[in-house]
């Protein structure tokens, strides 16, 4: 199929997989005989994997990082923890949960302050 036709079955534009396939994340595919792209279903996969990662909050650069093992990942789907992929030697996952945390504790903080500021009684919730 061609680069729209692709796009639009992993949900996205043709834009994308273009970047994706600049930044290495998505390996340059087959060319028609006039030069234009073509895509298959493991490619569609791929980038619908790769939209999922990008989606957890990974970046271009962690997913550049794990991408030679990206068809170790069955389907569309992550594994599970300790699964192959991103996850097993990498460190890209840990790294990126840590960030989270880093970025979940300093935006509890900010609330804490403008609600202190602000007279605001503190929400049970977090």
């Amino acid at each position: 199929m061609r680069i729209g036709d692709a796009a639009a079955a992993a949900g996205t534009t043709p834009r994308a997989l273009r970047f994706y396939e600049q930044r290495g994340l998505l390996p340059p595919p087959e060319r028609t005989a006039a030069g234009q792209r073509e895509y298959g279903p493991r490619e569609v996969a791929r980038v619908r994997l790769i939209r999922e990662l990008l989606s957890l909050g990974l970046t271009v650069e962690d997913v550049r990082g794990c991408a030679d093992r990206l068809h170790l990942l069955e389907g569309d789907t992550l594994p599970p923890r300790g699964g192959p992929g991103c996850a097993t030697s990498s460190g890209v996952v840990e790294r990126r949960l840590a960030a989270l945390d880093d970025e979940i504790a300093r935006l509890s903080r900010l609330r804490r302050r403008l609600a202190s500021k602000a007279g605001v009684e503190e929400d049970a919730t977090p």
